[in-house]
C-alpha cells in the first residue's frame, strides 16, 4: 500500500504527494492509502480526487513498530553527489535518526553555501521517498555540514570512530559491550581515512576506534555495513 507524510493534523498532502496519487498512481475514489503524521499510521479512503486535491477519510489509526529502538546517527565525509545520494537513500532504509555530512582534512568535496539551502531540500526529499518506500515513520534528520571540532562537542550514549588502524575492537565486540543503546553516533572518514589528528582527537573526547572488519570499505558501503549490523544487534 502506497505512503505519504501529511504536514499538518488535517492530513493535508503535499502537491506532489498529491500529483503522485493522482498522475502516476491513476487512483480513484475508494482506493486507499497509509498517511503518516506524527508517527501514527492512518489507514485512509479517498473519497474525492482531482490533480489539485484529494479528499480522504480515516478508516483506522495505529502506532508503528517500524524504528529501532534507539536512535542512531551517522556522520559520513562528503563525497560525489551520486555516492551522497545513495548513502542518504540507503542510511535511511536502514533505520538511521539522524545524517550529518563532514568536512574533514581529506574530504574532496565541498559545499557550496549559496547553493546549499537547494542541496538540503533536495537530500530531504531524497530521505522522504526512501521512509516511504521502506515503510518507516520517521523522516531522518541532515544537519548541517560539521568538522572534527564540531563533532566533538555532541552528547551521545555511543560514540564510534570507525578506523582502519591495527589494535582495535571491531564493530561486534563494541556493540555487544554497550549497556545502554539510547542514541549512538558512528563517524565514517572520507576515502583516504580520518587523518591520524582527527581520529585522536575523537578517541581523546569519548570515541571508541572500531574496525568494520577484515576489508577496507568504500565511503558509501560503511554506513550500510554498520547500520546493518546495529539492525541484526537490536534483533533480539
Amino acid at each position: 500500500m502506497q505512503r505519504y507524510f501529511a504536514f499538518n493534523k488535517n492530513l493535508d498532502l503535499d502537491e506532489k504527494d498529491i500529483f503522485h496519487i493522482y498522475k502516476v498512481m491513476r487512483m480513484k475514489p475508494g482506493d486507499k492509502i497509509e498517511v503518516i503524521y506524527n508517527q501514527m499510521i492512518h489507514l485512509c479512503q479517498i473519497m474525492e480526487i482531482s490533480v489539485n486535491n484529494v479528499k480522504l477519510e480515516i478508516l483506522e489509526q495505529r502506532e508503528s513498530k517500524n524504528e529501532l529502538p534507539c536512535q542512531v546517527t551517522v556522520a559520513v565525509s562528503l563525497v560525489t553527489e551520486q555516492k551522497w545520494d545513495y548513502i542518504l537513500q540507503k542510511a535511511t532504509e536502514l533505520g538511521a535518526s539522524e545524517i550529518i555530512p563532514l568536512e574533514l582534512s581529506r574530504t574532496l568535496i565541498k559545499i557550496d553555501q549559496n547553493k546549499y539551502d537547494k542541496k538540503i531540500d533536495r537530500w530531504l526529499k531524497i530521505c522522504k521517498e526512501a521512509t516511504e518506500q521502506s515503510h518507516r515513520t520517521v523522516i531522518p534528520n541532515i544537519l548541517n555540514v560539521m568538522k572534527i571540532s564540531d563533532l566533538i562537542k555532541k552528547d551521545y550514549d555511543v560514540k564510534i570512530v570507525c578506523s582502519t588502524g591495527k589494535a582495535v575492537l571491531n564493530l561486534k565486540q563494541v556493540l555487544s559491550k554497550c549497556e545502554n543503546y539510547g542514541r549512538i553516533l558512528v563517524v565514517i572518514g572520507p576515502e583516504g581515512g580520518l587523518s591520524q589528528n582527527e581520529e585522536e582527537l575523537l578517541a581523546q573526547n569519548g570515541f571508541i576506534r572500531t574496525s568494520l572488519g577484515y576489508f577496507i570499505l568504500r565511503v558509501e558501503t560503511a554506513p550500510l555495513f554498520v547500520l546493518s549490523a546495529i539492525n541484526y544487534e537490536l534483533m533480539r
